[in-house]
């Protein structure tokens, strides 16, 4: 065992129940339902990792002349193009019996290890059903070390390497995340793939993980702690992340950016830049594929892909301002100085109302597209290796179909609500853009999204026109409201919402899952994991029963109100001093479990004090 407190190979004794999960080709064994930490929506997560760190094997290893093979591919070789030359074009292998001969040798399947392969990290692996995963699904690993801090957790990755059979490739390891990556900052320990996929935010990993990936190295991250990241809390995100997140319709999007821009600015202090391959917004998280480079002359360039946002907030119409810009013949030698702003006057031209400034946030595209159809193709020509992969072609579907070089989007809803109007269909509004010669996208982050290069002025110009032809109450319009200056105006643009053939998007024409439906009853992310397991997650739920609706007023009947208060333990009778017996309007009986006495009422000191503790008499309670 790496870094570990203790030998992976002592029996670990056994819990009374157990809990057996079975998930791609790992069987995984639980001592209890919440010891350690998994959530099976989390399979569209894992199985996409899979896929994309497979392509990545196959890029990586096709350099060197390694061809690997995935279970229910056909033996085909495969085009591989390296991702660092943008230049490079796919170009057909003529195939050659010479030439599968030679190379019989320089193969790689899943479950055996490859000298030349790639070394890989799950920094924070819990169970290890990733990380097992990873040795049974991926072919082309050298080895990977499954980590985490609990010592629990380290036995029971250990139980369950061994029930797999994969203790050859997976390395169980005990250390704190961050002091694993910075032990292996050494050009030669680094790792070619870090997992980060921690219970809430990664922000404490993120330094230590540009550094221990290696050249062109792939970091895959995980932030489940969307409320700070779309803009609940913009004090945190900017304490965590560096940025100021803004509440909008495109909230998703922007905590993708925010993600990417913090990524990068720890890269940066170590003369690297990020390249992102995929960025995902699903379920209740955001999840991002990123390769590291080291260049101090490209490090110069990232300010410039950096940017702020300046939000209307009546409108919600936004605009972005780089942080730098660059100067030069394409070529020759680039100069980089301070860009010159803002973008906007102080108030909104289109309501007139004040801006709030959010971000940095990352600028550039936030995909690479010939990537994400190298996993779209590999998913689509072998459906069954994954249980999800008819929504991860739903899904990497609709990036494709992405305006890569046009950040956020505007939403129908919340156009149509900031004037009061009807809403119109999808192919009506795409297609009064596309006949006014912008371009227009959807986005996989919101089923209702414009992405759009048309500015403000333009998609208000349409939504006016449509008012037009369905109109509003415009006497029930305060004179101040965003709404009535909008309508104010009249449109410089006529629409036309005719509808055209390719306002409707392939990935809506086939009716492919592109958004998913909520998977099962209560999903989400689940409690952090405890050491007392099903247990103390009882007694947890008794407390909250107890508690629950504790704050809210109470029923006006009296009956019902003596009812209500029968069902909240006495505190006084807890501690042994209630001195009103039968007669008091509290329970006497004995607590549920894990519920503090501090939690409910005192019980009153005379007759004549209403129970509530007001001062009341009870004919007036």
């Amino acid at each position: 065992m790496e870094n570990a407190t203790g030998p992976c190979g002592e029996e670990r004794p056994r819990e009374v129940q157990e809990t057996t999960v079975t998930e791609g080709a790992a069987k995984i064994v639980f001592p209890s339902a919440n010891e350690v930490f998994y959530n099976p929506v989390q399979e569209f997560n894992r199985d996409l990792t899979c896929a994309v760190i497979t392509e990545f094997a196959r890029i990586q290893l096709g350099a060197k002349g390694i061809q690997i093979k995935v279970p229910g591919e056909k033996d085909t070789q495969k085009v591989i193009v390296d991702l660092s030359d943008q230049e490079e074009k796919k170009v057909e292998l003529k195939e050659s019996e010479n030439l599968a001969s030679r190379d019989q040798h320089r193969t790689a399947a899943v479950g055996e290890i490859c000298e030349e392969g790639l070394h890989v990290l799950e920094g924070l692996a819990a169970s290890g059903l990733r990380s097992i995963r990873f040795a049974l699904e991926v072919p082309g690993l050298r080895s990977v070390v499954a980590n985490d801090a609990s010592a629990p957790a380290v036995d029971l990755i250990c139980q369950n390497v061994q029930l797999n059979g994969v203790a050859h490739l997976v390395q169980p390891s005990q250390a704190d995340a961050r002091m694993l990556m910075y032990q292996h900052q050494k050009v030669s320990e680094r790792f070619d793939v870090i997992d980060l996929d921690p219970y809430g935010s990664p922000a404490r990993f993120l330094d230590a993980a540009v550094q221990a990936v290696s050249e062109g190295g792939l970091l895959c991250v995980t932030c489940t702690d969307m409320a700070v990241l779309t803009g609940k809390s913009k004090e945190t995100c900017y304490s965590k992340y560096g940025a100021m997140a803004l509440k909008s319709r495109a909230c998703h999007e922007m905590a993708l950016r925010i993600v990417l821009h913090s990524l990068d600015l720890h890269a940066n202090c170590y003369q690297r830049f990020v390249v992102p391959l995929l960025s995902i917004s699903a379920d209740f998280y955001v999840r991002v594929f990123v390769r590291v480079f080291a260049s101090p002359a490209k490090v110069k360039a990232s300010a410039s892909k950096q940017a702020l946002v300046f939000q209307c907030v009546g409108c919600g119409a936004f605009h972005l301002q780089r942080l730098a810009k660059a100067s030069g013949v394409p070529g020759d030698r680039v100069k980089f100085s301070a860009a010159c702003g803002p973008p906007v006057t102080p108030e909104c031209e289109h309501c007139g109302q004040q801006h709030q400034l959010g971000g940095p946030i990352w600028a550039e595209p936030i995909h690479d597209l010939d990537f994400v159809g190298r996993v779209l193709e590999a998913v689509s020509t072998n459906p069954g290796r994954f249980n999800t992969s008819e929504r991860i072609r739903g899904v990497l579907s609709v990036i494709t179909e992405e305006l890569p070089d046009v950040p956020l989007y505007y939403t129908l809803d919340q156009l149509s609500s900031t004037i009061h109007c009807s809403t119109p269909s999808l192919l009506k509004f795409r297609s009064a853009l596309l006949h006014a010669d912008f371009r227009v996208s959807l986005s996989h982050t919101c089923k209702n999204a414009v992405k759009t290069d048309a500015p403000a002025s333009t998609l208000w110009d349409i939504m006016r026109c449509w008012e037009k032809e369905h109109p509003v109450k415009r006497e029930r319009l305060s004179e101040t409201s965003p709404a009535f200056r909008i309508l104010s105006v009249e449109p410089r643009l006529q629409a036309n919402f005719t509808i055209r053939e390719d306002a409707n998007p392939s990935s809506r024409q086939r009716r492919l899952k592109r958004f998913q439906v909520n998977p099962e009853a209560n999903w989400g992310p689940r409690r952090r994991a405890r050491p007392g397991g099903k247990a103390a997650d009882e007694a947890m739920e008794e407390r909250h029963m107890v508690l629950r609706n504790k704050r809210k007023e109470p029923p006006e009947n009296a009956a019902q109100r003596a009812a209500w208060l029968k069902t909240v333990p006495c505190k006084r009778f807890k501690e042994g001093n209630c001195q009103r017996g039968d007669q008091c309007c509290y329970s006497h009986s004995p607590p549920a479990r894990g519920v503090s006495a501090d939690a409910v009422p005192d019980c009153p000191e005379t007759s004549n004090q209403s129970p509530l503790g007001l001062g009341l008499p009870l004919s007036q309670a």
